[in-house]
This record gives C-alpha cells, structure tokens and sequence, in this order.
C-alpha cells in the first residue's frame, strides 16, 4: 500500500461529480431555504454566458441562475486544494512518497458547526481507510475554522443602503451573499451586539487581493457619494 494511493482513495470519495459532499451528516444542520429567501435569487442580475466564460466552462451543474447562486451562497461545498509531499517535478524521474497530505476546504454555512464538521470528516476518513484493509496510518488535522456570518436584509441599515445606491446609482442594488470568508465581520457583530452591513464600491472585475489588484477612480467617487447618503438615511431611521 503506497501513501500516495490511500490518500487519492480518501480524496476521491469525499465529493462527487455534481458537487455534493460524500460526508454522512454533512447537510443535517444546513439553514431550510425559506420562501422569505427563496424570493431574493430571482430579481440578482447575473449573466450565465459570461460567468461560463470567465470560469472557462461551457456549462456548469446547475443550469437555473436561481440555483447557481444558491450553490455559491447558500449552500456548503467541499474543494480540494492539493497534495503535500508529492514528486511534481517534469521530466521521467519518479519517486513513491513515504509521507503525503491532501489539504481540503469546506465552506461553513448557516447553521452549521466548525466542531461537528470537524467530527464528521473525521469519522469518514476513518471509515474509508478501515475499508481499505491499509498498514499505512491516517490522521486528520483542522488547519483553521471560521464561523458564518449572515445579515438580515431588512436590518435599517441595509435599507438606508439600499436608499444610498438607488440615489447615486439610479437603480436597485442585488442583495448578495458570497462563498468567501471574512471571519472579522462576526467578530465585530459579537462583540458590539451591533448588526453589520458590507456595502461593496468596488467592481466584480477588480481582483480583490490579487497581484494586479485595481480600483476604479469613478467607483471611489461614487462611493464616497454612497457612504454621505448612507449616512444621512441612516440618521432618518
């Protein structure tokens, strides 16, 4: 039994082609899709060609907007990232690793829990390497968890948002949730017992934290215009 072979095994069995999580129990405490909620996808502007054309893909899973947004914001999904220890190196060398470690991701969600996540995986991969009849030994480690966070888009703050962008911008914005983590968000709501708002200025083509990273000089005056009315609705409530 090589390393490299149980490890691609655990891999392979922890989600499938249509990107559901393999992991027993992985959906038992994700958040219902309300009807309340369920009404906010259809009015978000998104374009299905161009979002297939900027991932590179001529079709994706789910073929409803409705359900690709749910997929990205609502919904947990599992990402592998790679494997530690592999020979990568080009040409015709090869070498069998004594030791390897696959490094995963798994979007928490509402209402789920960073300790039975943990628990479950561990338990799966467990369940997988006893199958396997392996002398190789297996442990699994939690790098880093962050708990979610969700806002309530009726909140006063989110409609004097809402007032601001109508009155810079001229239309209504999209209520939007996102697959990324910002774990200081929950942080700031906890610790002040205050709700939080994100009101984004920027443009979705900016590259956020990336090496050409970019702001537009139009979208910095706007905000500022968007932050004085916030401020000035916010003040009326």
């Amino acid at each position: 039994h090589e390393a490299m072979t149980d490890l691609i095994a655990i891999m392979s069995t922890l989600v499938d082609s249509q990107g559901h999580i393999l992991i027993d129990g992985m959906y038992d405490d994700v958040a219902p899709l309300l009807p309340e909620e369920e009404q906010l996808y259809s009015p978000i502007t998104f374009d299905m060609s161009a979002y297939c054309s900027e991932a590179g893909v001529r079709r994706t899973i789910q073929n409803e907007k409705e359900k690709i947004l749910m997929h990205r914001w609502r919904y947990p999904s599992l990402s592998l990232h790679g494997i530690q220890g592999a020979f990568d190196g080009c040409g015709c060398k090869t070498v069998i690793p004594r030791h390897v470690i696959g490094k995963f991701s798994i979007r928490i969600v509402p209402n789920m829990k960073i300790a039975t996540v943990e628990k479950l995986v561990e338990e799966h991969v467990k369940k997988i390497m006893k199958t396997r009849n392996s002398p190789n030994k297996v442990s699994i480690k939690l790098e880093h968890g962050g708990n979610y966070w969700v806002a309530d888009p009726n909140n006063s703050q989110y409609v004097a948002a809402r007032k601001a962008t109508v009155a810079v911008h001229g239309m209504e914005p999209d209520l939007t949730r996102e697959g990324g983590s910002i774990p200081i968000t929950l942080t700031f709501q906890e610790q002040t017992g205050k709700s939080v708002l994100l009101l984004p200025i920027g443009a979705s083509d900016d590259g956020a934290h990336s090496q050409n990273e970019k702001f537009d000089i139009s979208n910095y005056m706007n905000g500022m215009k968007v932050m004085s009315v916030y401020f000035q609705e916010i003040a009326k409530l």
